[in-house]
């Protein structure tokens, strides 16, 4: 006979401890958010077989329902209701929530390519067949001028120190993830933004089912046509960059 079991979710975070009341920056409320996220594919998860179940799944998908949850504080309505004075429990006044959107673009040109080219390095890399005589110093500015790295840029990591390199086979030539994992997260909060309803019931109802529930039961790809009926489109990371000209 088949068992059905409770899943049991830890989510542990070192947040700083303050010398009077703890308090959470906007950073750390994000973390809070996106560890919530993977606390919710675990708790949310259906599936069979552990190994297919919650965060078992490839790790661009792994970090979908995680950072799904982050756009969510970055709503007026959340703010309002969670960013309170810790003394007089005002809400966030609305000068602060308006200049904390507005400084969400600053840099985005610049660390997506310092991200990017890190990325696309780290594919080139790993598509080599022979590595004899391999001097990395010369492969990284051959590269890096074949991609049109501008000047004024460097790489997020060099690949001297670039642990996703060589910390395990898992990463290998694996570190765009992170930014594919941006499209869809982006792509999928458009979804709710599209009803008019951030918190729409249905749209919700189809989250969970295909996005925190499924686990590896079904190719992710497939999970993310039947929550958004295509496939995910780069426009919305771009928004959510303010790489278009137009603002989320």
């Amino acid at each position: 006979d088949s068992m059905e079991g409770i899943p049991i979710i830890s989510n542990n975070n070192n947040f700083a401890k303050g010398s009077g009341p703890t308090l959470l920056s906007f950073d750390d409320a994000i973390t809070l958010f996106h560890e919530a996220g993977h606390g919710h594919h675990g708790m949310l998860s259906d599936a069979s077989y552990g190994r297919l179940a919650g965060t078992s799944v490839l790790t661009d998908f792994v970090e979908l329902p995680s950072q799904l949850m982050e756009h969510w504080l970055e709503q007026p309505q959340v703010l309002k209701e969670y960013a309170r004075h810790y003394e007089t429990n005002e809400p966030v006044p609305d000068e602060l929530v308006a200049k904390l959107m507005a400084a969400k673009s600053f840099n985005q040109g610049f660390e997506a390519i310092e991200y990017t080219s890190c990325a696309l390095l780290d594919m080139a890399m790993h598509q080599l067949e022979n590595y004899d005589d391999f001097d990395l110093e010369k492969f990284e500015k051959e590269e890096l001028e074949r991609l049109g790295m501008p000047k004024g840029i460097i790489m997020r990591h060099r690949p001297a120190h670039f642990q996703h390199l060589f910390s395990s086979s898992h990463y290998a030539a694996g570190y765009y993830v992170y930014l594919w994992a941006e499209v869809l997260d982006a792509d999928a909060f458009a979804a709710f933004k599209e009803t008019g309803d951030i918190f729409d019931k249905d749209t919700a109802s189809k989250a969970r089912k295909f996005i925190y529930s499924s686990g590896n039961t079904v190719a992710p790809d497939e999970l993310f046509r039947k929550f958004r009926g295509r496939d995910p489109d780069i426009q919305f990371v771009l928004e959510k960059k303010g790489l278009t000209g137009s603002s989320n």
